[in-house]
């Protein structure tokens, strides 16, 4: 294992590349202010009042009545015809967005992890897979990382709000996909092939090895089978509760988008496939659905298998990999139904009676501007999660992208005497590297590409899951629930 090697080297320059070219280049920054994205501005308090037919109010000097201030805020009949001015987002208007930086940040460093990732695949094709570690894996997982991290950012975000009972969707949805990941966790693989129990099962044993060898008792085998399951319970009710509000979101997003496109049919189609991106992924993984139905066709008396398993594996990530990359196509459709809810407000305004103050107006059409970039990580968070931990499987699991059989998932015993003891007085860097390396080679002994099969699986499959549930109940909330 390689201490500089190629790829070290490589993500180096891809680290320096991003901090220099921030300023200047941005994917997140082009996705907003590319100029095809268009905001509403918010009427000036003399155009309100031109359209009620009234003079703009007196100054704060001139509104004295008997010596005292006259603090009463200045309103306008609600049924005025207001028309909200649009202007092109620009990379200045989109400084003052709330957690732009945060939003900029997370999704340039996803962009950038994939190119590492693409390398060092183009990189393991023409040189020994043993020879160096795979630097891609650490730039995948540090993006799933923070793409949680981001989600607990919004989530928290809701947290704070006194109004509106946002707290208490996001404590219920939690506690609603702790029974499900509950329920889902006993289902045999018969059903559900992730494989998590045998890669649980493997690890166990390699596990039980290792701590022999150490001195520990059989004690602390089932306490660690349990303590991932319960572990892997806990993660998916947290999940679930940061998917929640994305969810909806992309619910109330889709319907917009599909009224705004109404007139093309093309663009139609594409959203309505973005939005059952999700059915498809978890249907990959059901058992009676994909390998029963799907790879078998009927053949007279026999049944012929259509696919072998090892080019089906290909085919799910290859799947997965064109469903994230088409909601992501679609990315600014979902984003301009969102800023069309200011007009949308407006019109709804028009149908109410009495009147409404000048500041409120202003205030309700500019949040919904301010609020783009949450509403962008909420849609482009979901995505990176799940492309990433895909591309942890493929690595990790030791799948392949072509349509070939792959390696079975290797097993190695574990080798407990591959960590040399540190002699005191010795702080050599070449032992120091043999040490790290003797360390990444017990791990790896332990949690063996079953192992990652089977949790990556899983993971992948809950993320999915949880779109799928959350978008759902949005779609029967927005549709019937919310009184337009």
């Amino acid at each position: 294992m390689a201490v500089m090697g190629v790829q070290l080297v490589v993500s180096l320059l891809m680290a320096s590349i991003m901090q220099k070219m921030a300023p200047h280049w941005s994917f997140a920054r082009w996705l907003l202010c590319n100029g095809s994205l268009h905001r509403y501005k918010h009427p000036s308090e003399e155009e309100l009042f031109a359209l009620a037919g009234k003079q703009k109010p007196k100054s704060k000097r001139d509104r004295r009545i008997n010596g005292v201030m006259d603090d009463k805020p200045s309103s306008v009949p609600r049924d005025i015809d207001l028309r909200l001015e649009t202007s092109p987002i620009t990379a200045i208007d989109a400084l003052v967005l709330r957690y732009f930086l945060e939003y900029q940040w997370y999704v340039d460093f996803a962009v950038y992890s994939t190119f590492i990732y693409l390398f060092t695949e183009g990189y393991y094709c023409l040189v020994d897979p043993q020879k160096e570690a795979n630097i891609g894996i650490l730039w995948c997982l540090l993006t799933v990382i923070f793409s949680v991290k981001i989600f607990f950012m919004v989530m928290r975000h809701y947290f704070r709000s006194e109004e509106g009972g946002e707290r208490s969707v996001c404590l219920s949805f939690a506690f609603f996909f702790l029974l499900i990941a509950m329920v889902v966790l006993v289902i045999r693989d018969d059903y559900l092939e992730f494989g998590l129990d045998a890669g649980l099962n493997n690890v166990s044993d390699n596990l039980e090895v290792f701590l022999k060898e150490q001195g520990w008792g059989d004690w602390t085998i089932p306490v660690t089978k349990l303590s991932v399951r319960l572990g892997l319970v806990a993660l998916c009710s947290f999940i679930g509760a940061c998917l929640t509000f994305p969810g909806l979101r992309l619910a109330q997003t889709h319907l917009d988008a599909l009224k705004m496109m109404a007139d093309r049919p093309l663009i139609q189609l594409l959203l309505h496939a973005s939005f059952i991106a999700p059915v498809i992924v978890v249907l990959m993984w059901v058992k009676p659905i994909s390998r029963d139905l799907l790879l078998h066709a009927p053949m007279g008396k026999e049944t012929v298998q259509i696919m072998s398993d090892a080019a089906y594996n290909s085919f799910r990530l290859w799947t997965i990999v064109v469903l994230c990359l088409l909601r992501l196509a679609v990315a600014r459709h979902h984003l301009q139904a969102y800023l069309n809810l200011a007009e949308r407000w407006v019109e709804q305004m028009k149908r109410e009676a009495g009147r409404i103050t000048v500041l409120e107006v202003q205030q309700r059409i500019t949040r919904i501007y301010c609020y783009v970039t949450v509403v962008s990580l909420q849609y482009l968070g979901p995505i990176i999660l799940t492309l990433h931990c895909t591309l942890l499987l493929k690595t990790l699991g030791e799948y392949s992208w072509g349509f070939y059989p792959e390696s079975a998932p290797k097993s190695p015993a574990v080798d407990v005497h591959t960590v040399p003891s540190h002699e005191a007085g010795k702080e050599d860097i070449q032992e120091t590297v043999q040490q790290i390396t003797g360390a990444l080679g017990a791990l790896s002994a332990i949690f063996t590409p079953l192992f990652y099969r089977g949790l990556l699986s899983f993971l992948t499959w809950w993320v999915a899951s949880c779109q799928i549930v959350s978008s759902l109940f949005g779609l029967y909330f927005h549709q019937y629930l919310v009184v337009s």
